[in-house]
């Protein structure tokens, strides 16, 4: 089977892990989304992932409502990505997928410290790496560590799920009935246009490395899979 990409980088916002709950991690949708992962490490891609924190802390939302100050909230913030990786890890080793966890603060006694050589192995053996603690920064979000660790480890494509949002629109299509999907555009209209779809340091980070970016919505089965064998799926961003 021909595919489009060998190696992506795979953005899941905390949010994705919440399912019913308000709080915390759901079972069935961190079943849901390692079974989506697994059909893809199957297929003989090599896969990254990126998991936000927001179904535990935002940073920038909590921090303020505490009386903490920005860089302490986000590295918060940041814990909260290493307990959603670790959750992530067990239910895909769970399905009998090989998996590592590294994260950009050292807690060795939880996962390996981030090495991009490393990582790079992992990949080309077969083992879904998965990154925590953004890029360990504060100031930086995970979308720009997302696009950070899509350049080093080389992929050719970074996928951006998206929950209950099938692309990027012209507007909040929550917002405005009147809003239109937009099938491919370049990553200067998503800065020029200041879109909200990702952080506009992530996408020049991508336009400056070539690294093509697929926006979709995640609760669709099988979306990830379509997309790689070419079916016109979400918002591509790219040149």
């Amino acid at each position: 089977m021909s595919l489009k990409y060998k190696r992506i980088l795979l953005k899941v916002s905390g949010e994705a892990l919440l399912g019913d709950k308000d709080f915390g991690i759901g079972n069935e949708p961190l079943e849901f989304i390692s079974k989506e992962i697994k059909d893809v490490h199957d297929a003989g891609v090599q896969i990254a992932v990126v998991v936000g924190g927001g179904n535990i802390f935002r940073g920038m939302n909590n921090s303020a409502k505490l009386g903490m100050d920005r860089a302490s909230g986000d590295y918060v913030g940041m814990l909260a990505t290493v307990m959603n990786a670790v959750a992530l890890q067990s239910a895909l080793k769970s399905l009998g997928v090989d998996c590592r966890v590294q994260t950009a603060i050292q807690m060795n006694q939880i996962a390996e410290p981030y090495i991009r050589h490393k990582a790079i192995r992992h990949l080309e053996k077969g083992r879904v790496v998965i990154f925590a603690a953004g890029t360990g920064n504060p100031f930086f979000t995970t979308d720009t560590a997302s696009a950070l660790r899509a350049s080093e480890i080389s992929a050719q494509a970074m996928f951006m799920a998206k929950n209950g949002v099938d692309g990027v629109y012209s507007d909040d299509p929550r917002k405005n009935p009147h809003a239109h999907k937009i099938d491919s555009m370049n990553y200067d209209e998503i800065i020029k246009n200041d879109l909200k779809v990702m952080d506009t340091a992530a996408c020049a980070l991508c336009k400056q490395n070539n690294i093509p970016i697929v926006v979709f919505d995640f609760k669709e089965k099988d979306s990830i899979l379509k997309i790689l064998n070419g079916e016109k799926i979400g918002t591509f961003i790219g040149e």
